[in-house]
């Protein structure tokens, strides 16, 4: 079909799309490294215009591949993939841009066993592609495309862009409903904020600080946010729908309370834990709710962490102050108001560890009517027991994490890279990392597909309407900072996987054969001839009924030539050895 994308003049916009900064990054490491469109057009480029360029590509994935591949076989693939592209004999061999130094150390490397073997390979062939082979794309149409999709994900979201169906449950602002987005059919999870709650309850801060942290965050073992927007009555986030329930609902719903989730599933899942706490970390994010109601199984049945309402921001070698958190999971400085940096996170996660395997929390039972004083004195004084579910190993990490000074806990001496020395303890010895964070683990539960993993929707408390409380011109500050609309990364992840990418990104072929762009960029759309409504967005059609005004939206915008102009010199015929 014939591309329907509309034309911008707006370079894009940074990773953190952080309100009120400009567009501007448009260098290398952001627009492919970064971005899943722009990375994927700059392929199209190297392969289809420049086919000497295409074998630096080639090599960065078979690197890519070599860091997630079993065990059993990395020393081979290493092998090959140094005999493939970093001999001089071979016409695939990327040694032009890689020095002989580099080389020689990779090959050190493989004798020795090592698996980090193409760090440095990689980044010399990264160096050369955001030279001259980035100036070329800039020049290029599909620099052009880039752009055109820039302008697209930049466009306003309202809730006529979803679908809604059930509620699948609440917050503390709102209800948590299905969601479907009408142009491509991706379902979401709708999380909607009362706007009058919000001000009754004086969360405003909280709301948009949760906000602001989750589109920071681009990790796949925390919900992402894909969408931000408001509605007359509230202030919408729209994140991964996690359809398998919560591990409170897997605990105590879903397995015998003799046996708790087992060894296999508990390992799993505490990995993945630990990924998502490290992410949030490594960005300078303690999250301070870690529980299992906060952790949430997807289709198929990885978890993600959720709810960060209570995360804040660690200053770089500070540290901050705050009695947050949930009875029974936070940690002994928490309870006594000291000033701490990430050290409440590792407590909290060896309560989750030791509660799934355990089947009950460390120091409250399920169900026990105890007061918060006493629960607060068990977390500061009383030694958690350990029973014959534990192995050696899991009630060793237990051990480690639950002990009550920060400064001898597990995690807990490294700042931002604590989970580094979680992750090397002994209980997640036969654990490949690196296959984990790609996703390429097989969790030991799959959801069944056709079974609800929550209360049923008549068992959800409703929201009791908030009376005495009105909106003025004042809060429209507020709701401006919230109502962002499209996250950058997650948006355009929706495009490639439902098939839109694919479906508009299209080149027509010119007089000569060789490809040319479906859209003039500097074409202002033909009003005399009848409205089409084909292709994913039928609200960004370029042609239009004649009767119709051309909304702003639609119109043609210029793009600016210094955005076309080339960010380095033009590039040099052959590409130079480092």
């Amino acid at each position: 079909m014939t591309s329907h994308l509309p034309s911008d003049g707006v370079s894009p916009r940074p990773a953190n799309h952080q309100e009120g900064q400009a567009y501007g990054d448009v260098g290398y490491d952001y627009v492919v490294d970064q971005q899943p469109i722009g990375k994927l057009l700059f392929r199209q480029f190297c392969e289809r215009n420049r086919p000497l360029y295409h074998k630096y590509n080639n090599f960065l994935d078979a690197a890519d591949r070599y860091e997630v591949e079993v065990d059993e076989v990395r020393a081979a693939m290493a092998a090959e993939v140094f005999r493939k592209y970093l001999r001089t004999d071979d016409s695939e061999a990327v040694t032009d841009v890689v020095g002989k130094p580099v080389i020689d150390a990779a090959y050190d490397l493989i004798n020795a066993g090592y698996k980090d073997i193409f760090i440095e390979c990689v980044r010399c062939v990264k160096n050369f592609l955001a030279g001259s082979p980035f100036a070329e794309f800039e020049r290029s149409m599909y620099f052009h495309r880039y752009l055109q999709w820039k302008w697209l994900e930049a466009q306003p979201i309202t809730q006529n862009t979803f679908r809604m169906y059930r509620v699948l449950g609440k917050g503390g602002f709102g209800e948590v409903c299905a969601c479907q987005v009408r142009a491509t059919g991706k379902m979401y999870a709708c999380k909607k904020l009362e706007k009058k709650r919000i001000k009754k309850r004086k969360g405003e801060i909280m709301v948009l600080s949760e906000k602001q942290i989750l589109q920071r965050i681009n990790s796949r073992f925390v919900v992402n946010l894909a969408y931000a927007y408001e509605t007359k009555d509230a202030l919408c986030l729209v994140l991964t729908i996690m359809n398998g329930g919560d591990l409170k609902f897997h605990i105590y719903n879903m397995c015998n309370p003799d046996t708790g989730l087992g060894l296999e599933r508990a390992r799993f899942y505490a990995a993945q834990v630990a990924c998502g706490l490290e992410h949030l970390h490594k960005m300078g994010i303690v999250y301070r709710d870690c529980k299992p109601e906060n952790i949430l199984l997807d289709d198929a049945g990885h978890v993600r962490i959720s709810d960060l309402g209570l995360a804040v921001d660690v200053p770089d070698g500070g540290t901050v102050r705050g009695r947050v958190g949930t009875v029974g999971y936070m940690a002994p400085e928490v309870i006594d108001n000291e000033r701490y940096g990430f050290s409440p996170d590792w407590f909290s996660f060896g309560c989750l560890v030791y509660e799934m395997i355990e089947g009950r929390a460390p120091f409250r039972a399920r169900k026990e009517k105890v007061k918060r004083e006493e629960v607060d004195r068990r977390v500061k004084h009383e030694q958690e027991k350990y029973s014959s579910k534990f192995s050696d190993c899991g009630r060793a990490l237990c051990s480690a994490l639950l002990v009550k000074s920060p400064s001898a806990r597990l995690g807990c001496s490294a700042a931002r890279r604590g989970a580094k020395l979680v992750k090397e303890h002994r209980f997640f010895a036969n654990l490949n990392w690196a296959r984990l964070e790609a996703g390429m683990v097989d969790a030991p539960f799959v959801p069944d597909p056709h079974a609800v993993y929550a209360k049923d929707v008549l068992d959800i408390e409703q929201f009791s309407t908030v009376k005495g409380v009105n909106l003025d011109a004042g809060d429209d500050t507020f709701y401006g900072k919230f109502n962002t609309g499209s996250v950058s990364i997650p948006w355009q992840t929706e495009m490639i996987e439902t098939g839109c990418f694919n479906e508009l990104n299209v080149f027509a072929r010119g007089d000569d054969n060789r490809e040319a762009p479906t859209v003039d960029l500097q074409l202002v759309p033909v009003a005399n001839t009848q409205e089409e409504e084909k292709g994913c967005f039928m609200f960004a059609r370029r042609v239009l009924c004649p009767q119709k005004k051309i909304s702003a939206r639609l119109r043609a915008v210029p793009v600016p030539e210094h955005l076309l102009a080339p960010s380095s010199p033009p590039p040099n015929p052959q590409p130079q050895a480092s």
